[in-house]
Protein backbone atom coordinates (compact mmCIF):
# COMPACT_ATOMS: atom_id res chain seq x y z
CA UNK A 1 0.00 0.00 0.00
CA UNK A 2 1.46 3.32 -1.06
CA UNK A 3 1.84 5.54 2.26
CA UNK A 4 2.43 9.06 0.50
CA UNK A 5 -1.49 10.38 0.70
CA UNK A 6 -1.43 9.24 4.61
CA UNK A 7 -1.16 11.76 6.66
CA UNK A 8 -1.68 12.73 10.94
CA UNK A 9 -2.84 16.15 12.65
CA UNK A 10 -0.10 15.51 15.24
CA UNK A 11 3.07 15.48 12.86
CA UNK A 12 4.52 18.31 12.82
CA UNK A 13 6.81 17.18 10.15
CA UNK A 14 4.34 16.61 7.11
CA UNK A 15 2.75 18.91 5.19
CA UNK A 16 4.32 22.41 3.85
CA UNK A 17 4.95 24.59 7.16
CA UNK A 18 3.61 28.26 6.97
CA UNK A 19 3.81 30.98 9.66
CA UNK A 20 0.52 32.75 9.46
CA UNK A 21 1.27 35.31 11.61
CA UNK A 22 2.86 35.43 15.11
CA UNK A 23 1.63 33.08 17.67
CA UNK A 24 0.05 31.37 14.17
CA UNK A 25 1.53 28.19 12.58
CA UNK A 26 -0.19 25.73 9.36
CA UNK A 27 0.86 23.11 8.15
CA UNK A 28 -0.65 22.58 4.64
CA UNK A 29 -1.37 19.60 2.18
CA UNK A 30 -2.40 20.51 -1.53
CA UNK A 31 -4.23 17.76 -3.62
CA UNK A 32 -5.80 18.80 -7.27
CA UNK A 33 -9.02 19.93 -6.10
CA UNK A 34 -8.84 20.61 -2.19
CA UNK A 35 -6.48 21.68 -0.22
CA UNK A 36 -6.65 21.22 3.43
CA UNK A 37 -4.67 23.58 5.98
CA UNK A 38 -4.03 22.08 10.02
CA UNK A 39 -3.46 25.41 11.85
CA UNK A 40 -2.19 26.37 15.39
CA UNK A 41 -3.17 29.46 17.43
CA UNK A 42 -1.50 29.87 20.46
CA UNK A 43 -3.70 31.68 23.45
CA UNK A 44 -5.33 34.92 22.39
CA UNK A 45 -3.53 35.50 19.08
CA UNK A 46 -5.46 36.75 16.62
CA UNK A 47 -5.26 36.47 12.81
CA UNK A 48 -5.21 39.45 10.14
CA UNK A 49 -8.68 40.11 8.77
CA UNK A 50 -8.43 38.97 5.01
CA UNK A 51 -10.27 37.82 2.22
CA UNK A 52 -9.43 35.22 -1.08
CA UNK A 53 -11.76 33.92 -3.96
CA UNK A 54 -11.70 30.67 -2.60
CA UNK A 55 -14.44 29.19 -0.99
CA UNK A 56 -12.74 27.60 2.38
CA UNK A 57 -14.76 25.74 5.46
CA UNK A 58 -13.06 25.49 8.94
CA UNK A 59 -13.45 23.08 11.59
CA UNK A 60 -12.56 23.56 15.16
CA UNK A 61 -10.61 21.12 16.29
CA UNK A 62 -9.32 21.77 19.71
CA UNK A 63 -9.41 24.84 22.24
CA UNK A 64 -11.87 27.82 21.35
CA UNK A 65 -12.27 30.60 19.48
CA UNK A 66 -13.91 33.97 17.92
CA UNK A 67 -14.62 33.20 13.81
CA UNK A 68 -14.48 37.32 12.98
CA UNK A 69 -17.01 36.77 9.63
CA UNK A 70 -18.00 39.82 7.15
CA UNK A 71 -18.01 42.01 10.00
CA UNK A 72 -19.74 39.28 12.71
CA UNK A 73 -17.66 37.84 15.75
CA UNK A 74 -19.25 34.16 16.06
CA UNK A 75 -17.76 32.59 19.11
CA UNK A 76 -16.78 28.67 18.48
CA UNK A 77 -15.82 25.67 20.24
CA UNK A 78 -14.54 22.30 19.37
CA UNK A 79 -16.73 20.23 17.09
CA UNK A 80 -18.27 23.58 15.50
CA UNK A 81 -17.50 24.28 11.47
CA UNK A 82 -18.53 26.75 9.27
CA UNK A 83 -18.61 28.01 5.63
CA UNK A 84 -16.61 31.25 4.11
CA UNK A 85 -17.40 31.71 0.71
CA UNK A 86 -14.83 33.25 -1.56
CA UNK A 87 -14.40 37.26 -1.10
CA UNK A 88 -15.93 37.16 2.24
CA UNK A 89 -13.45 39.27 4.94
CA UNK A 90 -12.47 36.94 8.10
CA UNK A 91 -10.17 36.10 10.71
CA UNK A 92 -9.86 34.43 13.51
CA UNK A 93 -8.68 35.73 17.53
CA UNK A 94 -8.32 32.30 19.81
CA UNK A 95 -9.16 31.79 23.53
CA UNK A 96 -7.46 31.65 26.52
CA UNK A 97 -6.55 27.74 25.74
CA UNK A 98 -5.59 28.42 22.17
CA UNK A 99 -7.16 26.89 19.45
CA UNK A 100 -6.39 23.93 16.25
CA UNK A 101 -8.21 24.60 13.21
CA UNK A 102 -8.79 22.65 10.37
CA UNK A 103 -9.28 24.59 7.17
CA UNK A 104 -10.37 23.39 3.78
CA UNK A 105 -9.82 25.32 0.31
CA UNK A 106 -11.11 24.67 -2.94
CA UNK A 107 -10.01 25.26 -5.07
CA UNK A 108 -6.47 25.23 -3.47
CA UNK A 109 -4.71 28.40 -2.85
CA UNK A 110 -2.12 29.45 -4.89
CA UNK A 111 0.22 31.50 -2.57
CA UNK A 112 -0.15 28.10 -0.06
CA UNK A 113 1.46 25.75 -2.46
CA UNK A 114 4.82 26.55 -1.03
CA UNK A 115 6.50 27.43 2.78
CA UNK A 116 6.65 31.04 3.97
CA UNK A 117 4.83 33.61 6.21
CA UNK A 118 1.22 35.25 6.01
CA UNK A 119 -1.89 34.95 4.95
CA UNK A 120 -0.75 35.73 1.41
CA UNK A 121 -3.18 38.68 0.51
Amino acid sequence: MATENFFNLENMEQGIARKLGEGIATRIFVGDQVMLSVAEIDANCEGQLHSHPEEQWGLCLEGDCVRIQDGAEIPVAKGDFWCTPGGVEHGIRAGANGAKILDIFSPPRAEYRKPGEGFGV
